[in-house]
């Protein structure tokens, strides 16, 4: 088959896997099709944790089942070998008849690593794999990361005045609204990004100046677990965090914390903050991270190097003084333009 039939067909499974995203975790996002003369004539893919997978699908959605001998099945994730909550997928391509198969990347978590490519290939299967291998890899960027680097995959988001402020000075103990600088369409579109992310973390001081929710009420999906950054471990219980559904977890270095609707995490003055930050939440299964401030805790996240993407926005208007926003340098994967702000989003390819 022409290698841009292989692009087209991998990109299908892609633009299927993506319908899933936030829904499969701790799983990744996977989507197959099923190409038989040319023309697709099954496809699926994996909708959520413990239901069928992606390949199961596609083979179960082909009305036809005397052409899968004949047919090649495209997926962007290695088929799985092992026992879990469902049967191993590899086993279910070689007893349908299929021949040929497809994939996009490898899967290099501790249970498969090589063994769905090596059971398909024994079972005397055509085996190709590595079509939009960065593609396939950037769609479950966060499975990877928590398999391959043992940490959550860590998003930093900020909003940025034309001058390069987060905030103007606000006077102490004064409550405020905070200061927008993006507006309606960015907001929806940050709400759409914490439904994507098992977790989400600001400081302390965030949590007295803005009183965010930090939910996805805005969108669709799971609101994200919530985490505080405070040194001090001294958080108002008034807070809105502690009046909505959900799970608080106050990361301190203070012994005697103890914040009512809330875990706490005790961390030792030896080890970077988002160090064991990241620790803590690998050691629960969490693959991923937003960090949406304050300034002094996106920048070290920044300056620790434990930041993996960056979104910022940068508004129209000028703020003259207030609090600087972080630098993060990395390679620009993406900028797009909104009404109120403009859009960069940083990879770092470094950490």
């Amino acid at each position: 088959m022409p290698e841009n039939d292989d692009i087209k067909f991998m990109q299908r499974c892609l633009d299927l896997a993506q319908k899933a995203e936030g829904m499969t975790r701790p799983n990744p996002m996977v989507g197959s099709v099923i190409v038989h003369g040319g023309l697709i004539i099954g496809e699926g893919y994996h909708m959520n944790a413990g239901g069928p997978h992606a390949e199961v699908n596609a083979i179960k959605s082909v009305r036809d089942k005397s052409l899968l001998g004949s047919s090649a099945l495209y997926v962007n994730l290695e088929p799985c070998s092992h026992f879990g909550k469902t049967p191993p997928c590899s086993d279910l391509i070689i007893s349908s008849g299929i021949r040929k198969v497809i994939i996009g990347t490898k899967d290099t978590s501790e249970k498969i690593s090589g063994q769905g490519i090596a059971m398909l290939k024994k079972a005397g299967l055509d085996v190709s794999t590595g079509v939009l291998e960065e593609k396939c890899r950037s769609i479950n960027r966060r499975f990877f990361t928590f398999n391959e680097k043992k940490r959550p995959y860590i998003v930093l988001k900020w909003a940025q005045s034309a001058d390069g402020f987060l905030d103007i000075e606000r006077g102490k103990g004064i409550k405020q609204r905070p200061t927008w600088i993006t507006g309606g369409a960015e907001r929806v579109l940050v709400h759409k990004w914490r439904a994507a992310e098992q977790a989400i973390l600001a400081g302390a001081g965030t949590i007295r100046a803005d009183d965010p929710q930090l939910t996805v009420r805005d969108w669709t999906g799971e609101n994200p677990l919530r985490l505080i950054l405070s040194s001090s471990g001294r958080i108002e219980e008034e807070s809105m965090l502690f009046k909505i559904d959900g799970t608080n977890i106050v990361f301190t270095h203070n012994d005697g914390t103890k914040v009512a609707g809330a875990v706490t995490v005790k961390m030792d003055y030896i080890r970077g903050s988002s160090l064991q930050v990241a620790e803590y939440l690998y050691s629960i299964g969490i693959q991923s991270l937003m960090v949406e401030g304050g300034a002094k805790v996106l920048d070290h996240f920044i300056k620790t190097d434990f930041w993996d993407e960056a979104r910022i926005f940068y508004g129209e208007e000028d703020f003259k003084h207030g609090i600087r926003a972080p630098v993060a340098d990395g390679r620009i994967l993406s900028r797009k333009k909104f009404s109120h702000s403009s859009l960069e989003v940083i990879l770092n390819e470094k950490g």
